[in-house]
């Protein structure tokens, strides 16, 4: 860990869009803040060559432990978090940028165990989901009866497993894609309903077979993604919110969701051995 408790030293696990985006932000914005850069990893390493310093350029990302970093963040795919996220915890605080490897209960299980043991706490950033910190209170007040969330996009923006949407045509209009728990949405759509996958740990009660989720495709939506989000508690209580969030076609990931990101980073200052929506 940093020896200097003014200063947390981040390591970055993908560089992908939004890791390249953190890692630019680390860099210009983080010494102000309080934050170093302490390794920057990518399955292809030979596209850090260039783009970051080569004495921060992790090759073997089970050697982690070596760079001392007290915060680990994820953002690149749910298998590495399933690989290594235990690991991660026994070292430094974790948020986990691909939080639909949350689906499985075991793994689930084992970090939030796991962050207990070593007093680590395991980070969830909001993403795209507006008004998380209130259906989680919601949640923890014992109130919280229901939970549905929509994302809708452009098809060029999804990137599902299968055969679901390999027939798409411009001009088709609106097709709903699938509609069912969390649970059984997130191997359809691994990358692209974190969002979902975020509400599912906000609302622990409920949890990721609890919560409804529907991804909707629409060729109308070439300038932004749409996730829309209703909330029922009890005595006819509910909460109606969507958020529009401008993308680029093909983009699996809005462009305020980046902002979110970094602005989750920032709180990742350690709160205790627990899973914490940031």
């Amino acid at each position: 860990m940093a020896t200097d408790s003014s200063s947390l030293r981040i390591g970055v696990v993908g560089f992908g869009h939004l890791g390249q985006y953190l890692v630019e932000r680390i860099h210009k914005d983080g010494p102000a803040l309080g934050l170093t850069l302490g390794f920057v990893w990518n399955r292809n390493s030979g596209k850090l060559s260039g783009l970051v310093p080569s004495e921060l350029i992790l090759g073997d990302l089970s050697s982690f432990a070596e760079r001392r970093c007290d915060v680990i963040i994820e953002v690149c795919h749910p298998q590495i978090v399933k690989e290594f996220g235990v690991q991660f915890l026994s070292q430094s605080h974790f948020m986990v940028g691909s939080p639909s490897a949350l689906t499985d209960p075991d793994l689930n299980q084992k970090l939030s165990q796991a962050a207990q043991k070593y007093g680590r706490t395991l980070y969830v950033p909001s993403g795209a989901l507006w008004g998380g910190q209130d259906i989680q209170r919601l949640n923890d007040s014992g109130k919280i009866k229901a939970l549905f969330i929509r994302m809708s996009k452009h098809p060029s923006c999804f990137r599902l497993t299968g055969d679901v949407l390999t027939d798409w045509t411009e001009g088709e209009g609106r097709r709903v894609l699938f509609r069912g728990s969390v649970a059984e949405l997130c191997p359809l759509a691994p990358n692209n309903v974190n969002t979902m996958a975020a509400a599912a740990v906000a609302a622990g009660t409920l949890g990721f077979t609890g919560v409804q989720g529907e991804i909707v495709s629409d060729t109308a939506l070439r300038d932004y993604h749409v996730v829309e989000v209703e909330v029922t508690g009890p005595d006819g209580f509910s909460v109606h919110t969507v958020r529009r969030n401008p993308a680029k076609l093909g983009a699996v990931t809005g462009s305020a969701t980046y902002s979110s990101f970094w602005n989750s980073l920032l709180i990742c200052k350690g709160h205790g051995g627990r899973v914490y929506l940031c």
